[in-house]
C-alpha cells in the first residue's frame, strides 16, 4: 500500500508509514451530544470513515476511536431551560447523533468513550501536568494549563503565543470571578461549579470539585484506548485551534507522544458560510432524511474530497439523486442478467488501479468516482450487447461494486436495501411511466411507424433516459 496522507501539522502530504506494521490506531473528535445533529456534524465521520474502510481493505487492523462529549457549559444551560437533568439531555442527543451515523452507513467505531465516564484517566492526567508544573489551581476545583511552561504551544497550527488575541479562545477558558488564571491564553483543565448548576455535575478531584474542561476529555480518553502515542488524530477544520492544539499541548507536556499525523475535513457551507446552528443554516440530519434516501445525502458528502470546502446547494440533493439511480439501476440490471454475486468476493475483488491511485493520493474522492462512472459506461454498454457478453457484464459488476463498497455506497449492500424504500417507490413509479412509453413505441415500430417511434425514444432521450434494443425487447437506463 502506498497510501499518501496530508498532515495539518507539517501542511504537507506524505506516505503514510503506521507505528505498528498491519495496525493503525485513529482517534476522531465525536459529537458534543448538545442538541440535534445536521449534516454539517456528520462530514467529519463519514469522511473518517472512509478512511477506515480504505485502511481495512488493505488489510490493516484498525482502532478507531470516536468520543461523545456529554458534558459542557451549553448542555447544562440548554437542559436547565428545557427542565430536564442535563444527563438525560445529553443522552437524548447521543441517540439522535448515533441514529445520524446509523442512517448514513458510517460503520461503528472500536471504542465511544463518553467524557463522564473516565474521570479517573482525567484526574491522573492533571496530576501528571500538576507533578510536572505545567498546571496551576486558583482557588478550590479550578485547575488550568500553563501555555507558557510549554514553549512548543502554536506548534500544530503554527502560531505564536504573542501573537493570539487576548481575549479568551473558548468557553472553557473563561476565568471565575475571583480566580483570575495567570495569563490570558491559559485554558482550563478542570472547572469549579458554577452558581446554579447542578451538584451532579461535579466530580471530587485533588484540587476540589468540579468538571472536565473540553480539551482534557480527548487526550485522556484517546490515551486510554490508543496509548501514549497513536497513528491519526482526526476531527473537523474548525477544531485545529484552539482545541486540538490544546490537546497536543497538554498529552506532549504529560510526556506522551500523542498523535503522530493530523486529518481534519472541511466544513460543509452554505453560500460560502460554515454550517452551524448560531446561524441558523443548519440542515438537521433526521428532516433531510424524511425526503432524501440515507445513500443519496451519503453520496453528495462522499463525492468531495475531505480537505475541500462542500457547498450545499440546492441542487446538491437532485444531482446527488441521478448518480444513485444510476448507480443502482447499473447493480440491479446487471444482477438480473449475471446473478447475484457474494458479498465475501466484492469485498476480495482486485480493484480497477485508477481508483486505487486516487484513494491513495489522500483519498481523492472525486477522481475515484470518475474510475466508478468510465465502468459504469463499460457495464452499461455490454449490458446493451448480447447475452454472449455476460463475462463483461459481471466483470464490470464487480468492479462498480467494489469500489462503491469502499466508499460505503454498494447499492447491494443491505443497509441500503433497508433505507433505500423511498429511492425504490421513486424508481418503480418511473419504471411504469417509461415502460408505458416503450409499449407506445412498440406499437408503432410494429406498424412500421418511423416517426412515431423515434420520437418517442427522442422523447425519453430529451428527460435523460436511454433506451437500448435487444433480443429481448426495450430495456430502458439513465443516461451517465
Amino acid at each position: 500500500m502506498s497510501l499518501r496522507l496530508y498532515d495539518t501539522a507539517t501542511r504537507t502530504v506524505s506516505d503514510f508509514v503506521p507505528r505498528t506494521p498491519g495496525q493503525v490506531g485513529i482517534y476522531v473528535c465525536g459529537a458534543t451530544v448538545q442538541s440535534s445533529p445536521h449534516v454539517g456534524h456528520l462530514r467529519p465521520s463519514v469522511a473518517f470513515d472512509v478512511l477506515r474502510r480504505w485502511l481495512t481493505r488493505n488489510g490493516y487492523q484498525v482502532t478507531l476511536v470516536r468520543n461523545i462529549t456529554d458534558i459542557d457549559d451549553k448542555i447544562l444551560a440548554k437542559a436547565a431551560a428545557a427542565g430536564v437533568e442535563w444527563w438525560a439531555h445529553a443522552a437524548r442527543y447521543e441517540r439522535e447523533f448515533t441514529a445520524a451515523y446509523d442512517a448514513l452507513g458510517v460503520l461503528p467505531p472500536t471504542y465511544e468513550p463518553r467524557a463522564t465516564q473516565h474521570v479517573t484517566q482525567m484526574v491522573e492526567l492533571m496530576e501528571r501536568l500538576v507533578e510536572r508544573g505545567h498546571a496551576y489551581t486558583t482557588g478550590e476545583g479550578n485547575v488550568w494549563f500553563d501555555v507558557r511552561s510549554w514553549p512548543a504551544y502554536g506548534e500544530l497550527t503554527r502560531q505564536r503565543l504573542e501573537d493570539l488575541a487576548p481575549e479568551p479562545q473558548s468557553s472553557d477558558d473563561v476565568a471565575y470571578p475571583g480566580h483570575a488564571k495567570r495569563n490570558v491564553h491559559d485554558f482550563a483543565l478542570w472547572k469549579a461549579p458554577k452558581p446554579g448548576e447542578p451538584a451532579t455535575a461535579a466530580w471530587p478531584t485533588p484540587w476540589g470539585p468540579g468538571r472536565p474542561g473540553w480539551h482534557l476529555e480527548c487526550s485522556a480518553m484517546a490515551q486510554r484506548y490508543l496509548g501514549d502515542e497513536f497513528d491519526i488524530h482526526g476531527g473537523g477544520l474548525d477544531l485545529r485551534f484552539p482545541h486540538h492544539e490544546n490537546e497536543q499541548a497538554q498529552s506532549r507536556a504529560a510526556g506522551f507522544g500523542f498523535a503522530r499525523r493530523w486529518l481534519h475535513a472541511a466544513w460543509i457551507t452554505q453560500s460560502g458560510v460554515k454550517m452551524s446552528k448560531s446561524l441558523g443554516n443548519g440542515l438537521l440530519v433526521s428532516e433531510l432524511l424524511k425526503t432524501t434516501p440515507a445513500p443519496v445525502v451519503r453520496y453528495a458528502i462522499v463525492a468531495v474530497q475531505y480537505r475541500s470546502m462542500l457547498e450545499w446547494a440546492p441542487d446538491t440533493l437532485a444531482e446527488a439523486t441521478t448518480t444513485w439511480d444510476r448507480l443502482c439501476g447499473f447493480v440491479e440490471r446487471a444482477t438480473e442478467r449475471v446473478g447475484a454475486v457474494d458479498a465475501d468476493e466484492i469485498a476480495k475483488a482486485e480493484l480497477p488501479v485508477g481508483f486505487v491511485a486516487a484513494l491513495d493520493d489522500d483519498l481523492n474522492v472525486p477522481a475515484a468516482l470518475a474510475v466508478v462512472h468510465e465502468h459504469l459506461r463499460a457495464g452499461n454498454t455490454a449490458l446493451a450487447a448480447s447475452a454472449g457478453n455476460d463475462a463483461a457484464v459481471r466483470a464490470e459488476l464487480v468492479a462498480v461494486r467494489g469500489m462503491l463498497d469502499v466508499l460505503g455506497l454498494d447499492p447491494a449492500d443491505p443497509q441500503w436495501a433497508r433505507t433505500d424504500a423511498a429511492s425504490s417507490s421513486t424508481r418503480h413509479a418511473l419504471d411504469a411511466l417509461v415502460q408505458a412509453e416503450l409499449e407506445a413505441r412498440a406499437a408503432a415500430r410494429a406498424a412500421k411507424d418511423w416517426a412515431a417511434s423515434d420520437a418517442i425514444r427522442d422523447r425519453l432521450a430529451g428527460a435523460g433516459i436511454l433506451v437500448q434494443d435487444g433480443p429481448d425487447g426495450a430495456r430502458w437506463t439513465l443516461a451517465n
